[in-house]
């Protein structure tokens, strides 16, 4: 059963999805670290500005290797789209963030180290969702 899921359609864009999504987090968190230790950015700034590299980065490879995004689309519409997501993401990343390091921070300072893998999560499973209803084509379009 699970090697005919891993086989399927579905299967093959969440294997993908999950290699650009260790890819991107490991852009994302190593640019966090070093915008807020060597630069010293408040937290949700040096998040902001990880999570946007990242999100260019994820739209490219997304685009290009785990969705059938439709080529005839208006590409800038298909940006905007993955903008527009991209922020949604962004808000609940600087939200989960945010909340917390309020809550560790009391018990370490570099707390966000610990708290940003779990946003991420969380922002990983809003993205596969949104981007497969809003970024790939539609299945009555595959069939023409």
């Amino acid at each position: 059963m699970i090697d005919r899921f891993l086989k399927s359609k579905l299967g093959q864009q969440i294997l993908k999805f999950g290699v650009v999504g260790f890819l991107c987090f490991f852009i994302e968190f190593g640019l966090l670290i070093l915008l807020k230790e060597l630069f010293h950015l408040p937290v949700i700034l040096a998040n902001t500005a990880a999570f946007t590299v990242s999100a260019i980065v994820n739209y490219i490879l997304s685009i290009a290797f785990v969705f059938d995004a439709d080529k005839k689309a208006n590409q800038g519409k298909q940006f905007a789209v993955f903008f527009a997501l991209a922020v949604g993401g962004l808000v609940i990343n600087n939200v989960v963030l945010r909340l917390g390091t309020l809550v560790l921070d009391p018990f370490w300072s570099r707390s966000y180290i610990i708290v940003k893998p779990f946003a991420t999560g969380v922002v990983m499973v809003y993205n596969f969702i949104t981007r497969k209803l809003f970024i790939e084509r539609k299945g009555e379009k595959e069939t023409q």
